[in-house]
């Protein structure tokens, strides 16, 4: 059930995991939020956040159980993260994307996925996939590989990167997703962003590394999602289907912030205050709080459809429109929250104007733009409009 947003309302707490699938993210969350100027400053997470994001079971969650994973939901994902983004967005943008590449590395094959997950599936897995970069030369029993790649979120704390190479095309032409450990690879300290500060999403680069068959998959697979029989629900999805959502999911967390501290600020003034400054604030609240409430079930709404309908005929392109809409409906009500908190909500130091950068950093991403997605949108209705004539 979707937990609709009231700036008063008390966190939820959760019981620890009963299942390798459940997120059990209140520790993660507490954690997070009192280390989140530090993450601010230091441009990373720390070691603590990262050891309780990895306890609540991000990094796990759809690894599959025959490694000790969860093969778990997206609606719980989704609900976990929201949760801890309310205390720290960047510890939440990372622990959504370990558990996201964690989907990825299922489509490894199973020896590959043995040298990642064999002695444990609290593995921490980076990626750099979009846009693919780099080359890999094949050579016998794998690739030889090189190059650099941006924005690896979370790659300090990581165990292993999937990086994302275009195969030459003497060799099939295809785009590999090869996985590499962690002691193979170099971090270049490049991330400075305004928003999302804590996330560490920095370059990272191979040189002349080799990378075994067995831990390579194209990328395709990884896209369109693997529905055939035997496979968990969870790697069914496509790609696209659900990436946008989790990527809202430390956005609409860190908007819910927005309007606790907003409130904490302007409310109980404006109930002691005159009509003329009143009404203005009773507006921006009520404005605001239904925009986050619609944009969470819309959201929400996608998660439930990617667990029970993962290949339902113009899911992709609905669930594209849904997220993209979804991140207007965050950025309108922040702004608003932002233009009203008076001069104490734009201090530098404030926990509003951090909400403020968090939410437009995480909603620039290239799959939450509303242009493509109504697009896609626009196209895949024509498609079935034609099919009934």
């Amino acid at each position: 059930m979707t937990e609709l947003t009231h700036p008063l309302a008390p966190g939820v707490s959760r019981a620890l995991p009963e299942s390798p699938g459940v997120i059990s993210a209140a520790r993660a969350a507490d954690v997070a939020s009192r280390a989140g100027a530090a993450a601010e400053r230091e441009r990373r997470i720390d070691v603590l956040t990262a050891q309780a994001l990895t306890e609540a079971g991000f990094a796990r969650h759809f690894v599959p159980r025959r490694w000790g994973g969860g093969e778990g939901a997206f609606t719980e994902l989704f609900d976990a993260a929201v949760e801890v983004a309310e205390g720290c967005a960047s510890a939440a943008w990372c622990g959504v994307l370990w558990a996201g590449h964690g989907r990825f590395a299922a489509f490894l094959p199973e020896e590959g996925q043995r040298d990642l997950w064999e002695e444990s599936p609290d593995v921490r897995i980076s990626a750099a996939v979009v846009p693919p970069a780099g080359s890999a030369e094949p050579v016998p029993g794998g690739w030889r590989v090189q190059g650099n790649w941006r924005f690896a979120s979370g790659v300090d704390h990581a165990d292993w990167l999937l990086v994302a190479v275009p195969e030459l095309r003497e060799a099939g032409g295809q785009v590999l997703v090869l996985a590499v450990p962690r002691e193979e690879l170099r971090i270049v300290d490049s991330w400075n962003s305004v928003g999302l500060r804590g996330t560490g999403s920095h370059e990272v680069v191979l040189r002349s590394v080799f990378v075994p068959e067995r831990r390579s998959f194209e990328m395709g697979r990884m896209m369109n999602g693997d529905a055939r029989l035997g496979r968990a629900g969870c790697y069914a999805a496509p790609a696209q289907l659900v990436g946008g959502v989790l990527m809202m999911a430390p956005a609409l967390g860190a908007a819910r912030r927005a309007l606790r501290v907003w409130s904490d600020l302007v409310v109980g003034k404006a109930a002691k205050g005159a009509a003329d400054f009143a009404v203005p604030v009773w507006e921006a609240l009520a404005r605001s709080s239904a925009e986050l409430d619609a944009a969470a079930l819309l959201l929400r709404e996608v998660a439930r459809r990617a667990d029970r309908e993962p290949r339902a005929e113009g899911g992709v392109a609905h669930g594209r429109r849904d997220a993209a809409v979804a991140a207007e409906l965050v950025v309108t009500a922040v702004e608003r929250l932002f233009r009203t908190g008076g001069s104490h909500g734009g201090c530098a130091e404030g926990e509003l104007q951090r909400a403020w950068r968090d939410v437009h950093t995480a909603t620039g991403h290239a799959a939450l733009r509303l242009g493509s997605a109504a697009e896609a949108y626009g196209r895949a209705t024509a498609a079935v409009l034609a099919q009934g004539r």
